[in-house]
């Protein structure tokens, strides 16, 4: 059986497996999660870090409307499934310390969004792409709203009226692309050989880039995001900024720059001073936060930002940068909230203002937390800085002012976060923090993993880059050619 194929389907199997499981389903849950990653170790064995596609599927699904359950994977895939498949076993054994009303059904929810996540990330038809953007956002929506917050409902229903109205906007490019190809397809190879006129590709761009950028979120589509975020359970929350909002991002790099160039040639500049606008006002918002949540909600929109001016700098070193980053925010993200996840259930408050002193008694989470804040600020040595160098210099490359203004996501964040730090770890225990316990062995396993491959990657970061640079490389050339051409 193709290897990718069985890396789609397992995370399906798992999903009606969860529903039925008995007793003990979350330590069930994570031993099963491994294996679609050690599918994953496989194929990249097998991957060979050139251009071309590979792993392919390709099956008549509606011969008759043109729609085929086409798969590939190239190195810009393959760093999507990486991310997938190493941060659902991640987020599971987190997990372990909450007891869900109906586990079965949350772990099966998560496994199925793990399916729709994969058909994202290696899809080659559009109408497949847009199948799995839909079957990912459905089971986080079921997460957030069984088992967020008090506000859960009216602030879900917020984020589903952005992201399914984003999506709408989004098929109807997709359909008005499929009724232009000759060959009567959904093919992203038929999608890059249109040969459209400018003016209708501006309105294509601008279609897909709305649902990319609320998916993000990019600044001013990002409103949802914050009190999702606040609300959703910590495993919702990391699946949402772990690894759903790279969606939008690995959208942008897939579909909407290569299908629609000439709009991106018209519309590049003012998508990338969105960007940029986001850096600065999440990060102003995040200085004036108390809820811990919601500060590190802010700092995500604000290295999502980043990102996203790179992929719109479009040259080699922003989308590598985009690539590894994509990554290593994910490990990051994931990790700033699990700490966060352990100091509120021990305190029983978000307000990092009515802490202080944790260091002293749970030094290990302090150590830990440590490590995971300094590579979400960029430090040398860690994995965010290698991304963020990277980014950086592809926004430098297009515009130097540009990336004098994004360049302040690093003070701004440096600043914050170690604030938020102090506040939480130094200074004399209270009430609250007097009688606080130090991380358990389940909660060392989960912060050794990520502090492991936060000092890892930033210590050597090259056969990761090596995955994605042929295909970043061949993706740049084809676009460039066709703005040159016009």
């Amino acid at each position: 059986m193709n290897q990718l194929l069985l890396i789609l389907l397992f995370p399906l199997l798992l999903t009606v497996v969860s529903l039925f499981k008995g007793s003990a389903v979350s330590k069930w849950a994570f031993a099963a999660s491994i294996v679609p990653l050690l599918f994953t170790i496989g194929l990249i064995n097998k991957f060979v870090p050139d251009a071309s596609t590979q792993f392919l599927i390709d099956l008549p699904w509606i011969p008759s409307m043109g729609i085929h359950f086409k798969l590939g994977v190239d190195g810009i895939s393959m760093m999507m499934i990486i991310l997938t498949n190493l941060l659902v076993p991640i987020i599971i054994l987190a997990s372990q310390k909450h007891k869900y009303s109906n586990p079965n059904a949350f772990y099966a929810l998560i496994f199925f969004m793990q399916a729709g996540l994969l058909v994202v990330f290696t899809a080659l038809d559009g109408f497949l792409f847009y199948i799995g953007w839909e079957a990912a956002l459905i089971p986080i929506y079921f997460i957030c709203a069984l088992w967020g917050g008090e506000n859960r409902i009216r602030v879900n229903l917020k984020f589903f009226i952005y992201t399914i109205a984003g999506s709408l906007i989004m098929l109807i490019a997709i359909i008005y692309l499929h009724l232009q190809t000759p060959d009567n397809s959904y093919d992203i190879a038929s999608f890059y050989k249109l040969n459209l006129p400018a003016n209708i590709q501006g309105w294509i761009f601008i279609a897909f880039f709305l649902a990319f950028a609320i998916k993000m979120p990019v600044f001013p589509f990002h409103t949802w995001q914050p009190d999702t975020y606040t609300e959703a359970p910590t495993a919702g929350t990391m699946l949402l900024s772990g690894i759903m909002l790279k969606m939008g991002i690995y959208g942008v790099i897939r579909w909407l720059i290569p299908v629609a160039p000439l709009g991106f040639s018209e519309w590049g500049q003012t998508a990338m001073i969105l960007s940029i606008i986001g850096i600065v006002y999440a990060s102003v918002i995040a200085f004036t936060q108390k809820d811990m949540k919601r500060l590190v909600a802010y700092s995500s929109i604000a290295h999502v930002g980043l990102i996203s001016a790179a992929i719109f700098a479009w040259n080699v070193q922003g989308l590598q940068g985009a690539m590894i980053q994509m990554l290593n925010h994910g490990i990051n993200v994931v990790g700033m909230f699990f700490v966060l996840d352990i100091i509120i259930r021990r305190t029983n408050t978000r307000d990092m203002t009515l802490m202080g002193g944790i260091a002293k008694v749970a030094p290990g989470l302090a150590i830990g937390f440590l490590i995971l804040l300094l590579g979400s600020v960029g430090l040398p040595l860690t994995n965010g800085f290698i991304g963020e160098f990277l980014l950086l210099m592809g926004v430098y490359n297009y515009n130097i002012w540009y990336a004098a203004v994004a360049g302040l996501t690093i003070i701004f964040g440096a600043v914050y976060m170690l604030r938020m730090y102090q506040k939480i770890m130094f200074g004399e225990l209270n009430e609250r923090t007097s009688l606080f316990g130090d991380i358990d062995l389940t909660e060392k396993a989960v912060l050794l993993i990520l502090c492991v491959l936060v000092i890892g990657i930033g210590i050597y970061p090259n056969p990761l880059l090596h995955i994605s640079e042929a295909s970043v490389i061949n993706l740049i050339e084809q676009v460039n050619q066709k703005i040159l051409v016009k």
